[in-house]
């Protein structure tokens, strides 16, 4: 399989394999006994591996994408990405609060403040990439619908009268130019999240 998408995919893991590597070999967390209490750093939802090593959770990420179904399957491969995605910007965002680790071993915060720590910063630099995820995600089927309303459209005009087709062939260019706009609008959110993974890439 090869396609923009899964070659963009592919290049951020394996980045990401080396960045996670290089994190667990400084043992930034095995440092920080709060952390060495939990039973892995990432929710089930995100995550099915139970580690405290970030490699293992690349492991999971690159089986995903070993598993990803063909691009004609398209809702099934779009949510993969989407998951795929999400997973790679997770393991990104931990080796991006690297210095908030480093700070966070050399000070004596209680175990709360730790999780709180922890949390803040994790969710913080996933929040935006979830956002537009969800964005894309409600443009997608709102393009779906659309696509499903001209469909019968077409079917109805078959047995419609002469009055009753005009009137449904204006219902026709409606719904394409709402459908037009909707596609701009997964354009600029898949722009967006493009720019959004360049930063996290530096």
């Amino acid at each position: 399989m090869s396609t923009p998408a899964y070659n963009k995919l592919q290049q951020q893991i394996d980045i990401l394999k080396q960045q996670a590597l290089k994190f667990d070999g400084a043992k930034l967390l095995s440092k920080n006994r709060y952390m060495q209490a939990q039973p892995s750093l990432f929710d089930r939802c995100v995550f099915s591996t139970k580690s405290m090593n970030l490699a293992d959770y690349v492991i999971e990420i690159e089986e995903e994408l070993a598993r990803l179904p063909d691009s004609s399957h398209r809702h099934a491969y779009a949510y993969a990405l989407e998951r795929i995605s999400n997973q790679v910007h997770a393991v990104f965002n931990v080796i991006k609060s690297t210095p908030i680790w480093e700070k966070e071993n050399k000070s004596q915060y209680k175990p709360r403040a730790k999780q709180k720590v922890f949390k803040q910063v994790v969710n913080k630099a996933m929040q935006s990439s979830h956002e537009l995820y969800d964005e894309l995600k409600q443009n997608h089927e709102f393009e779906r619908r659309l696509i499903l309303m001209i469909e019968e459209r077409k079917l109805q005009i078959k047995t419609a009268s002469s009055v009753q087709a005009q009137k449904i062939n204006q219902e026709i260019l409606t719904t394409h130019a709402r459908l037009g706009r909707c596609r701009k609008a997964i354009s600029a959110t898949e722009d967006k999240i493009q720019q959004l993974e360049k930063q996290q890439l530096r």
